[in-house]
């Protein structure tokens, strides 16, 4: 009979506090990231998620995620609500409600880092039902299909995934895609610069995320042990070397390391050891973090040239870089230290394919069915902010509050159409109010 361990109990607890610390940490990043009339409305979109995704995980997301398994594909719950004090199987040395808890704010944290990719542009209602729905029938089937007993994980094919790479990262990146596709581009782009309000505040969200994802990466051991100790060093070492070589791709490119590509460095170091982080050995995580900077960041130079706007580049940061990671978990993965198996370069090639059938899994699921959700809610309610809602920006227009405002807050519209707001429009003259 499986036992309570107060030590692995007490670990997992303090781990999903520290995911959840996460999401606010996202919003900071995020919210620097935009420019100063939509930082409210940014943050706010990792805020929600919170509350919304966290109510959805409790009454059925917990359920088809680890619930009994139904053919490989979905998990049968047992009822509403999740588990409770006594072990489950994913779990044996800690109450089934810790390990529910635990899960529960990494099903937060997966839809909130959607939201980068069309940021300062879709209505906040549509945001709120694409998330509830997109964490109950995308995020949940993924993860059972690679945790909770699915024909991708260990009951399967055999797909690594330590703590998210493919169920969170790869599958937040295919949304991503699927929504910029869908909503279209900001007003402007890509004629108009972009430029972020508040770089020091991006350099504090990615401190607070690398912080919070010592829990996300090792608490995924789900036990206070050497696997833990393994996944917490390899998130030291594998985002450190990501930072390392995208400040040398950047003095090479530019002539000068940029604080905001400093901080996207090390976010996608984060995102590219996730899937390996308890499989592979330190060395290796940080070979593979100085890789994974390379096509994360080519794939932002060339977005950058093109007519796609992915506002804050989820799709290379989270998409490609959970590919990456994932990829290269076939390759480095030793069972000398993870004790379960082996990658390409220890002996066993077929673990690469392994990992590319669940990638590829993993983006075509989330990639449709988030188009599919898109369409459905646009039935129902606009997702796009109107063109005059988008010029006087989501903070005003979606929750009626400015992040940045001085004195009385106004709106003025001015005779050549520009909406000025807050202080600039106390300020400034010939227009209406």
């Amino acid at each position: 009979m499986p036992t309570i361990d107060t030590g692995d109990t007490a670990w997992v607890l303090a781990a999903a506090a520290l995911v959840m610390f996460m999401t606010p940490g996202l919003a900071l990043f995020y919210g620097g990231l935009v420019r100063s009339k939509n930082v409210l409305g940014t943050v706010m979109e990792s805020f929600i998620a919170l509350g919304v995704v966290a109510v959805v995980w409790f009454v059925a997301g917990y359920g088809i995620a680890f619930g009994r398994d139904v053919g490989l594909v979905l998990g049968m719950p047992a009822g509403l609500g999740v588990a409770g004090a006594d072990p489950v199987a994913f779990a044996p040395t800690i109450p089934g409600s810790a390990f529910a808890a635990f899960q529960m704010m990494f099903a937060v944290i997966t839809p909130a880092l959607i939201a980068g990719a069309f940021a300062e542009r879709m209505r906040f209602g549509a945001y709120v039902m694409f998330i509830a729905l997109w964490s109950l029938l995308v995020y949940s089937p993924i993860a059972h299909w690679v945790w909770g007993g699915g024909f991708l994980g260990a009951n399967g094919i055999g797909a690594l995934d330590f703590a998210g790479g493919t169920v969170v990262h790869i599958s937040a990146g295919a949304a991503a895609l699927a929504t910029i596709v869908f909503i279209g581009r900001r007003q402007g782009y890509p004629r108009r610069a972009f430029i972020p309000h508040n770089v020091p505040l991006v350099l504090l969200g990615a401190g607070l995320l690398w912080f919070g994802w010592f829990g996300f990466n090792s608490g995924s051991a789900l036990t206070s042990s050497p696997s833990a100790a393994l996944a917490f060093t390899t998130t030291f070492l594998a985002p450190m070397g990501t930072l390392v070589v995208w400040a040398l791709l950047d003095l090479m490119r530019n002539g000068k390391v940029t604080a905001v590509g400093a901080a996207t460095g090390i976010v996608v170091g984060l995102v590219a050891i996730t899937p390996a982080a308890g499989f592979v050995s330190p060395m290796s995580g940080l070979i593979l973090g100085c890789l994974a900077a390379f096509p994360s960041y080519y794939a932002l130079v060339w977005r950058a040239r093109t007519r796609l706007d992915d506002s804050l580049d989820v799709v290379a940061a989270h998409g490609l870089g959970g590919t990456v990671g994932a990829l290269l978990t076939g390759v480095f993965a030793e069972k000398a230290w993870n004790g379960t198996t082996d990658g390409v370069l220890f002996g066993n090639p077929g673990q690469f394919l392994i990992q590319a059938t669940a990638v590829g899994a993993a983006i075509v699921y989330s990639g449709v069915g988030s188009f599919a959700l898109l369409k459905l809610i646009g039935l129902v309610m606009p997702l796009r902010a109107e063109g005059n809602e988008e010029g006087v920006g989501m903070d005003v227009t979606q929750h009626g509050e400015e992040a940045y405002a001085e004195g009385e807050a106004a709106i003025l519209v001015l005779p050549t159409g520009d909406v000025k707001v807050g202080a600039t429009a106390m300020a400034a003259e010939g227009g209406r109010a």
